[in-house]
Formats: structure tokens, sequence, C-alpha cells
């Protein structure tokens, strides 16, 4: 093979992303660097297929490598990914408007691709990845005029980037103390192995045409070394506009973190960051362009759960619930976020998103943002990852009445319970912070060693227990969600209508009582909850609150008053919620004896 078109370099790339696809375990086992979150192999296996799905063989080879480099960037995931995508990208604009790619040609673009790998990345660290691209085109450069064709090329070089692999224990001492290669650049040498392979006899073809090299599970990313975590969050989106600004960009986020990394060009830029201020970090890219991509890893809680998990068996409710991180850290809760639809991107809520953050973005918006239950696939994800370390997993999910995130952890669960898993959902026809308390007390008897029956069996009986009462202070926002009809919220700001909000034993949102100023509706629920203190009693409580701090610690001072304890939390809900229920609205969640 002396020349390479369109289509051999399509599938030069799918066999070399074959190759990468059987060493994903490798890779994600030895992954310690920039840090060891074991991902790296599932990272360029994901980046991989999307070359593989999205790109197309078109009429020119010109063409064909842009179709390559347009689905690798928007796919690209990871460190490793992101490098790779934006190398990718380097080759296409190095290659000219050519039928086809000569050795000659092939060596120079790759060696004009290194400088865009290393301008991606914000503080480059040689031992890694780029040091074997570099390494790599530096013997193209010395062969090509050497080498006859592409299988002599490619078998040659191969020696300089195996040698080059092996040197990066000596290069980053991270690396030296594992005792490992580093994981992106072995990932990258095992691409070129692949297309070595095809370039030698068109190996791999007839695997890409049954597509069964890309029928990987769903492991997700976990810590593979015990290590302090600076930055909790990996954090990734993909941005598009008009004059985008990779240098402009970078410059604007190197304060919230590490591992940066921005890829792309003037029309579509790649972004990924270790960050312990995911919202702060998109709210600036928002002013950059159209954020059409999200992505919030919590390597922490994957680290947690790998070195220092506390039970047998797994707690996962979703963001609707109300409860402080400290909590959820403490009790290692596993919390799936739902998605607030705004701007043609999905926040991701309580990470990207906060009920703080969003009312100030709201009067400005001529689309009224929605939600949106997370995707099949990434609570597959969650169940994937938990099942490979828990004996057996309890969901407790937003009330089935109000979303429909309850049918998508019951389809996700269906897989994994086919394949022997114990994973049970329980509707709990809650939301806010009444379901939040039932998630505190059953992690709290998982905790105390309950078996996952018990805890079952207790969970029924707490939801049964469990009241919210909400004082709606603005029907404002209620109306722009189309929640109430326009006709309703007249009439309700005619008369200074302000309705107290709660849930019906079905789970659904009624409307529990109405007053005509907010001190009557804090009367009408101080009545409400003081006869349930004193007909029932009062196991737990906690106050919610809509971006109204003073309102809460109104609340707070006048039941722990009536009760003689504080309540167990105070909290800002869910940016979910407080589209619905809207900025001022104040409640009180319980749990009776």
């Amino acid at each position: 093979m002396k020349q390479l078109d369109g289509r051999a370099l399509y599938y030069g790339f799918v066999a070399g992303a074959n190759a990468v696809v059987e060493q994903k375990d490798m890779l994600n086992r030895i992954n310690v660097f920039p840090i060891a979150d074991g991902d790296t192999g599932s990272n360029l296996v994901f980046t991989m297929r999307a070359i593989v799905d999205e790109a197309t063989i078109a009429e020119t080879t010109k063409a064909t490598l842009e179709s390559i480099s347009e689905a690798a960037l928007v796919g690209a995931r990871g460190n490793s990914g992101i490098i790779f995508a934006q190398f990718v990208r380097g080759f296409s604009t190095a290659i000219g408007d050519v039928k086809d790619i000569s050795v000659q040609d092939f060596a120079a673009a790759v060696k004009k691709a290194v400088p865009y790998a290393y301008e991606a990345v914000a503080n480059p660290t040689e031992g890694t990845i780029l040091t074997l691209m570099e390494d790599w085109a530096n013997s193209l450069t010395y062969l090509h005029g050497r080498a006859k064709d592409f299988e002599e090329l490619f078998s040659q070089s191969l020696d300089t980037a195996l040698t080059s692999l092996e040197d990066t224990p000596n290069k980053l001492q991270v690396l030296k103390r594992a005792a490992v290669v580093d994981s992106g650049a072995k990932g990258f040498f095992h691409f070129l192995e692949g297309f070595y392979n095809f370039v030698k006899d068109g190996r791999a073809l007839a695997a890409v045409e049954a597509d069964e090299a890309f029928e990987f599970d769903l492991d997700e990313a976990y810590a593979a070394v015990d290590e302090d975590i600076a930055h909790r969050y990996c954090t990734e989106a993909l941005i598009t506009g008009n004059g985008l600004s990779t240098d402009a960009i970078k410059d604007s986020l190197q304060d919230l973190g590490d591992s940066l990394i921005v890829a792309g060009g003037d029309t579509k830029v790649r972004v990924h960051m270790h960050t312990n201020q995911p919202e702060t970090l998109m709210l600036r890219l928002r002013k950059a362009g159209t954020i059409t991509q999200q992505k919030v890893d919590d390597m922490q809680r994957q680290s947690d759960v790998i070195h220092r998990r506390q039970s047998s068996v797994a707690l996962v409710t979703d963001s609707i619930a109300d409860i402080p991180q400290k909590i959820v850290d403490q009790q290692q809760i596993h919390m799936v976020p739902l998605n607030v639809m705004m701007e043609g991107s999905a926040y991701v809520d309580r990470l990207t998103i906060t009920s703080g953050t969003i009312y100030t973005l709201l009067d400005a918006m001529d689309e009224y943002p929605t939600s949106s239950q997370p995707n099949a696939r990434s609570v597959e994800q969650v169940f994937s990852f938990l099942s490979k370390h828990y004996d057996s997993i309890i969901v407790l999910s937003v009330s089935q009445g109000l979303s429909g995130t309850f049918s998508t952890f019951v389809n996700a669960a269906k897989r994994f319970q086919e394949q022997g898993a114990r994973i049970d959902v329980i509707d709990s026809k809650l939301n806010s912070g009444a379901q939040g308390l039932v998630a505190v007390k059953a992690a709290e008897a998982i905790a105390e060693g309950r078996g996952h029956d018990e805890v079952m069996a207790r969970i029924e009986e707490w939801i049964a227990k469990s009241k919210i009462y909400v004082s709606v202070h603005t029907l404002k926002y209620m109306l722009r969600s189309g929640r109430i009809s326009s006709t309703l919220a007249v009439a309700a700001k005619l008369l200074n209508l302000k309705p107290v909000v709660s849930l019906d034993e079905k789970g659904k949102g009624s409307i529990f009582g109405k007053a005509f100023s907010t001190k009557g509706n804090t009367r009408l629920i101080r009545k409400t909850v003081q006869a349930i203190f004193q007909q029932q009693g009062i196991a737990d409580y906690c106050v919610v609150h809509a971006s109204a701090p003073e309102r809460a610690q109104e609340y707070a001072r006048i039941f722990t008053e009536m009760t003689g304890r504080e309540p167990k939390y105070i909290m800002d809900v869910s940016a979910i919620t407080a589209l619905s229920a809207g900025i001022g609205s104040t409640g009180i969640a319980l749990i009776t004896e």
C-alpha cells in the first residue's frame, strides 16, 4: 500500500479503533495520570466509537478526513480522547486537497499535527500521549524518504513508538512509582498497531462489518489508586458558535482547576477540566458560545466506592431529593442527576446548574427552561459500576406522578436484574425535602447494618409517614413553566393568592390550602404541622427553600420552638424544583413518628 485514499484512511482509523477496544480494560487498570480515575480505556473507546459510528467515507480523501476529525471532536471524552481528537484535527488540516496520500504526505501531516495536540493542553506534561505522538512524528520524518510503502513506514516507526512508550515512566515519576507506562500513550500505541495491521493486510475489516468489536460493557470509570483528589469533578463540554477562540476559552478557565484541555477550532470546541466548580465553568463557557454537550463525573465518589465503601447495600436516589452534600458524602448516597434543558443544552441538575444561579438567568430568557429525566445510558452506567462493588442496590425515585425518572430507573435495572443483580426501585411518591428525608433515613439504616429487605420495608413505612408543605411566594414561575393557566395566574394576582402546595397519596402535586398573604401561608402551615405534631409526633423534619434563606430561618425558628429540636437540615432546593416552585418558595418536609 503506497498510497491511502479516503476509504483506506477510514478503515485504517477503524482498525486502530478496534485495537484500542481490545485493550480497554488494561488501559483502565494502569491509568494513574493525571489522576488515577481508571477511565482512559473507556474514554478512548468512547472516542473511537464516535469515529466509527459518525464518520463517513466521502467523495474525496480530504472530505473523509474532515468527517473523521469532526466525529472525533464531537465524540471525544477524557484527557487522552480529546488530545487524540485534536491530533486528528491537526492531521486533517495539514492534508491538502489531494486524491491520494503518499508516504511523504502522511509523514509531513503527522509532524504538523503534533503542535495542535500540545496547544490544546493548558499545561503539557512529558511522558504522556503527547510525548509518544511527537516521538512517532519525528521517526516518520526520518523514515519517509527511506520507506517504500506504508507497511514499511509503520513497521519501522512502531519500534520508535514502543521505545517512547516504555520510556514514559522515566519522564513521569507517578508512572515510575506505580510501575506502569502512561495509559494514554499506550492507547495511542495500540491505535497505531491497529492501523499498521490494516495497511499490512487489511486486517479487521470483517470485524468492523460485524461490529462485534464495539460490544463493550458499560463499566463506569473508577479510581484505580487510592489518593487525595484535589478537584472532584471531571467536567466536559462541547461548544459551538462562530469565531470561537481556544486560547481565550483556555485563559478564562485557568483558575478553576487542573487537567484543562481545549480542543477544536473557530466553530466547535471541546473542553475538559477537573474542577470543584462545574457550575462556574459552564457559566463561563456559556458566554463563549452555545453549549451543546455537558458531562460531569464525580471522581471522589467513584474513589470512595472502590476504597472506602461503607456497606454492601448501595442507596441510589435522584437530584430532586434535597439532601445536603455533606450528608450525601458521609452516607455515601449515590445521586443520579436530572437535566435542566436550557438554551439548547442539557445542564446537569445540582452540578452545572443550581437554583441560586437559575433565577439570575430566567428573566433574560425568551424560552423557559424545562426538566428532563436522566437518559437510560447514564443510569445504566451507574448500575453497572455499583453492581460490581455492592451486593445489592436500592433506588429511591422521585414520585412517578411528577417525573418519568422512575420508569427510567426501572427499565435500566432490567438488564442487570436479568444478569442476577439485586436492584429494587421504589416510587417514593415524594419529592424535594420529603424524598430527601426518606433517603437519609434509609442511608442511616444501611449504616446500622440493616439488610436489604429490612431497609426496603422501612422505606415503605417512612414514605407513608412523610409530608411536605410548600408556601409559594409568586405564581410567576409556575405560569412560565406551564404548570398553571394564565387565567388562574391573573386571578391569583388580583386576589394576591398565595397557595400552599403539597403532594397527594399518589404523589401528584396538589393545592393544600390558600391564603392571601405570605404571613397567612406561614400561619396555615404552622397550624397544620402543629396538629400533626400533637396527634402523631414528628420523627424528623427539614426546611427547604428557593433562594429564600431568611424565610427558611423563620421556618426553622417556628418549628424548633414547636418540636423542641432543630431541623435535620436547611437547604436550597434543586434547580428543577426551583423552576416550578418559584423564587421565594419555602417549605417544611417531615416524617411522623
